[in-house]
């Protein structure tokens, strides 16, 4: 069981927008990542717009370019840019309508 399975079971997916000192979902922190990579994004911008450490950021991209909803391309010998695949917008879909279902009818 890898560290997102394990957190997306025991996190609470209902959340829709988070308020200040509440914790956001992996499946909100996924789809801020893969709206991130619709135009294509750096780790040091993923890192700081997503609000996360280097070693969390790392272990979310690891996983979404393993299950190829990201893919990297290199713009210089030190710095790769992430673009969300096919599979990844068709993921960042699903979240979003999922979560718009999910949230409370007032935020519809």
């Amino acid at each position: 069981m890898n560290f997102l399975d394990r957190d997306l079971r025991t996190s609470n997916i209902l959340t829709g927008t988070s308020a200040i000192g509440q914790r956001r979902s992996n499946i909100e922190i996924i789809a801020e990542i893969l709206r991130l990579g619709l135009r294509g994004a750096g780790k040091t911008e993923i890192m700081y717009t997503v609000n996360m450490s280097y070693a969390q950021m790392q272990r979310y991209l690891d996983y979404l370019v393993k299950h190829g909803f990201i893919s990297s391309k290199e713009k210089t010998k030190t710095m790769k840019s992430y673009h969300v695949t096919g599979d990844g917008i068709k993921l960042l879909e699903t979240i979003d309508t999922l979560l718009k279902m999910l949230a409370p009818q007032a935020e519809q």
